[in-house]
């Protein structure tokens, strides 16, 4: 019998990554919610289990890398490997705030590097404490939740009413590039690494004014997630297909 695959959801505890654990667990992987509070991710893991997924919670804030290397040593006691990590967690703006300070005429820098620490530096740190775990497996996966708000063509064109925020949008543009960054360098290992968009999905991160429900943006990340050995790496997709950058 094949054993399940593991896989690891950062921000998995609502939204669009609860959906991504929810639709992975179906499928029959073996889930684990990285949330920043484990309380929350407990009782999100215990929901999904209610469901009969086999579904755990780690504590982890990508934005700490104490927090970050002892959920790694953590799934390495549990699991032993990672097959497939899914990098979730994501911020708009900080708590409390607003795109206000995110206008490039008055911007807070300290707003700005605050959404980069979670959507970039985030990103990095915890594929960097993942990698020898994904090395464990036969056929590793990452997959990286990016956004076409952050595609250079639809940033460019002056017609574009998506709001105009110098922290979120440039950093989902970066996460694309730091994607096809990591893909070149982990092509020859085997190791699958791919960006995709959700879509405009009803969240907490847009005040829930999206038009998708997050199951269906959750979509075209479980589909990454679920591609074979020799499926394709260095991509950008949503569940149309190919994103322009």
């Amino acid at each position: 019998m094949t054993a399940p695959l593991i896989t690891l959801v950062t921000g998995g505890n609502k939204g669009i990554g609860r959906e991504i654990a929810a639709q992975l667990a179906r499928l029959g992987h073996t889930v684990v919610i990285g949330a920043r509070s484990l309380e929350r991710g407990e009782e999100t893991a215990a929901e999904l289990r209610a469901d009969g997924g086999e579904v755990s919670a780690v504590a982890l804030d990508v934005t700490d890398a104490a927090s970050v290397a002892a959920a790694a040593e953590h799934v390495a006691e549990a699991h032993g490997r990672l097959d497939a990590l899914v990098n979730n967690a994501g911020i708009s703006h900080q708590p409390g705030a607003d795109f206000a300070g995110q206008l490039p005429r008055s911007a807070d820098v300290d707003h700005v590097r605050a959404v980069f620490e979670t959507n970039v530096f985030g990103v990095i740190t915890v594929t960097s404490a993942f990698l020898p775990l994904l090395r464990r497996s036969a056929s590793p996966r990452i997959v990286n939740v990016s956004s076409s708000a952050g595609s250079l063509a639809a940033i460019s064109d002056f017609g574009n009413t998506d709001p105009i925020a110098l922290g979120y949008v440039p950093s989902k543009t970066a996460l694309t590039a730091v994607t096809m960054m990591y893909a070149r360098d982990l092509a020859a290992e085997g190791i699958l690494v791919n960006a995709v968009c959700p879509g405009f999905v009803a969240t907490d991160l847009n005040g829930h004014r999206g038009l998708l429900t997050p199951a269906e943006g959750a979509r075209s990340a479980v589909t990454m997630a679920t591609i074979a050995a020799d499926g394709p790496t260095g991509t950008f997709t949503d569940v149309n297909g190919p994103v322009a950058w």
